[in-house]
């Protein structure tokens, strides 16, 4: 296991010299190997042979291609090496009980910034040309690839701006700042913001740095699968969330072309899964108002770039509820003791909805913690009450004195914690002699939640809800 070392931004946290990863082929040059076909140094679809996939690149003009190697990753390991934190991997007792085999934790939620986004970003800016970083950068986020961006340009001495939602969490924004970007404000979601950033990009001339839709960012984030494989030379199955897709291309490209019989599951927000559409009709679909909690992977479409690689080299692309990321924020809380956050906990839900379905040892990637404060406290409820650890129940008694408190006494039987009580007497519903009372517990689990009703009702009340 690896351990901890340094603050997030401080001298200990690593920020020495690095090399560069090598410039991937630029967009003219001839691509290695072409979709269904295989040839030396490249992935096909369906195959695996020396470590890279042929795909399009944002950068790319014409349908020329450029790879995405093996070599590319283990440069930029080199890269991020006094950059980046070797994460710890972390044993799960209790999901390795559900599963019958060892499951372990990849905790980029303890990276430098709280999330795998360093890696990615710094390697892109690290590749820039001297007039490129003299232009400065400009990054578009509502968190995660805000502060990778804001402590990479830092650390390499470059100018940024970071293009933020309004409504993005004061905590990310003022974190961001901190890291040294200036922030500006702009738009409701992210899609309003990255337009904002490529207008400002054009009109000043500082270069881009897209979250997941390059080579070089995909090749930064795949250094989290060759640790994986070092600090888990039995893996059998590697799970990852997906958003656009840079993570789990980068990881794909690495572990498919050093171990290709691992399985590599990605997994996404049931209300944000563009994957699965885009996989269908081979090529990247755009879905309408994504809708899910888990911000960090809320992308409304595939990454060019990304797409490519999943589709050639990831296994399978599942999808997981708000109750499901709820109960398993929920488990690395309280089993784990890891602050994750939704987008983070993505793969831990995917293993609590199907546990039988994963071929040990598996190794779940939690790819970042940055969980604004408030948004915690509401998917902590949400997800005590999803786990049957709170009921909320309405029912009727007769309004007389006494009614209530013979009411809580009957709740303090069944060791219902009585968490709020709300006393309706008037409303035209109700009987003359009738009131309301709607109650918020806690309870100890679902089979509690159900004794408790039970015994409202043999106690002789109207149990509504």
């Amino acid at each position: 296991m690896a351990a901890r070392h340094g603050d997030e931004d401080g001298p200990g946290s690593g920020s020495g010299p690095a090399s560069h990863l090598t410039s991937p082929v630029p967009a003219s040059a001839p691509a290695s190997g072409s979709a269904g076909t295989a040839s030396a140094g490249s992935v096909s679809a369906g195959s695996v042979s020396g470590g890279s996939v042929s795909r399009g690149s944002e950068a790319t003009s014409g349908g020329s291609e450029t790879t995405v190697t093996l070599d590319d990753v283990r440069s930029a390991q080199k890269t991020l090496s006094g950059v980046s934190r070797l994460t710890a991997l972390e044993g799960s007792r209790y999901l390795s009980g559900l599963v019958g085999a060892p499951v372990h934790f990849k905790c980029e939620n303890l990276q430098r910034t709280g999330s795998f986004k360093l890696r990615g970003g710094y390697v892109r800016i690290a590749g820039l040309s001297p007039e490129e970083r003299a232009a400065g950068v400009v990054a578009a986020s509502a968190g995660n690839h805000a502060q990778g961006v804001a402590l990479a340009a830092s650390l390499l001495g470059v100018r940024s701006t970071v293009f933020m939602p309004e409504g993005a969490p004061l905590p990310k924004i003022a974190a961001t700042r901190d890291y040294g970007a200036e922030v500006q404000l702009c738009g409701q979601i992210v899609d309003e913001t990255m337009r904002a950033a490529q207008e400002y990009a054009e009109r000043t001339g500082a270069v881009f740095i897209h979250p997941f839709d390059h080579p070089d960012v995909i090749a930064g984030q795949g250094t989290v699968g060759l640790e994986i494989l070092e600090q888990c030379p039995e893996v059998r199955t590697v799970v990852v969330g997906i958003g656009g897709g840079g993570l789990a291309a980068g990881i794909a490209v690495a572990v498919k072309a050093l171990r290709p019989d691992v399985r590599v599951v990605g997994v996404q927000a049931e209300g944000a899964a563009a994957y699965p559409p885009s996989l269908a009709a081979g090529r990247p679909v755009t879905i309408d108002a994504p809708v899910t909690m888990a911000d960090g992977i809320k992308v409304g479409r595939p990454g060019d770039v990304p797409f490519q690689i999943i589709e050639n080299l990831v296994d399978e692309v599942r999808t997981v509820t708000e109750d499901e990321l709820s109960s398993a924020l929920l488990l690395c809380l309280e089993r784990a003791k890891l602050v994750v956050e939704p987008a983070g906990a993505s793969p831990v839900a995917a293993l609590l909805s199907a546990p039988e379905s994963f071929e040990g040892p598996v190794v779940a990637v939690l790819s970042g913690g940055n969980v604004d404060p408030l948004l915690m406290q509401r998917i902590l409820r949400h997800g005590m009450a999803a786990a049957g650890r709170y009921l909320s129940l309405r029912l009727r008694l007769t309004d007389r004195p006494g009614a209530l408190a013979t009411l809580l006494a009957v709740l303090s039987t069944l060791d219902a914690n009585v968490l709020d009580v709300s006393h309706v007497r008037t409303n035209p519903r109700l009987g003359l002699s009738e009131a309301e009372v709607e109650l918020h517990l806690e309870t100890k689990g679902p089979d509690h939640c159900e004794d408790v009703r039970e015994a409202l009702r043999g106690a002789g009340y109207t149990v509504m809800a």
